[in-house]
């Protein structure tokens, strides 16, 4: 994926016209509210690091979806400003997810394979519907990318969370979910530098279409 947007991508003003794009943010905002609360009462009940850091982001997601509906129609330099905080707010969920897996490395969690499994599909199945929703703004202004960027990332750890419900299964150990729960944070972070790096380059583009 590029990190600049050419003439062939759609800018903010472009995607506030867009009835599909607002469309698609509420939808994006009503998937990851509920998966929230699912995977909240799924990881406390299955003592599973991943499944509670996936919860934290599908908080942090839906509001930012709320975020982007809100900046619709405002001036450029908005928009950007929300995808730094987005991208910060990326970086600093992946610190807190590495901190969850070292505390629950040091307490002994006991992690439930099947509740794991379960609800790590369902989670996939959610994201994977919201990412392909948002598939044909992934080229356009850094903050339709940072949306992009975390519909992606999600279903990615989705699958990671399955994956790590077969190790525990397999193992009888922690040690997969814990692994995962550090590879999401790890993602969180990647993705978020992205984001901040995006909305970068914008307000340099920015300054210079003003000066220019």
């Amino acid at each position: 994926m590029s990190a600049h947007c050419h003439d062939h991508c759609p800018s903010s003003a472009q995607e506030a016209r867009d009835p599909r794009w607002r469309r698609v943010l509420w939808v994006a905002l009503v998937v990851n509210a509920a998966m929230f609360f699912v995977e909240l009462a799924g990881g406390l009940s299955a003592d599973s690091a991943s499944l509670l850091a996936d919860a934290v982001d599908f908080a942090a997601d839906a509001l930012n979806y709320g975020a982007s509906l809100l900046v619709l129609g405002m001036a450029a330099h908005w928009s950007t400003r929300l995808a730094s905080v987005k991208g910060a707010l990326m970086v600093g969920y992946g610190l807190v997810v590495l901190g969850r897996a070292a505390w629950s490395a040091w307490a002994g969690s006991s992690p439930q394979p099947v509740t794991m499994g379960g609800i790590g599909l369902l989670a996939f199945a959610a994201n994977l519907t919201v990412a392909a929703l948002l598939y044909r703004y992934r080229g356009g202004s850094a903050n339709a990318r940072s949306v992009w960027l975390c519909s992606r990332n999600d279903a990615l750890g989705n699958l990671a969370i399955v994956l790590a419900a077969l190790g525990v299964f397999g193992t009888g150990t922690a040690w997969p979910d814990l692994v995962v729960a550090t590879l999401m944070a790890s993602l969180g972070i990647s993705g978020g530098w992205q984001v901040l790096r995006y909305a970068r380059d914008e307000r340099r583009e920015g300054r210079v279409h003003v000066h220019g």
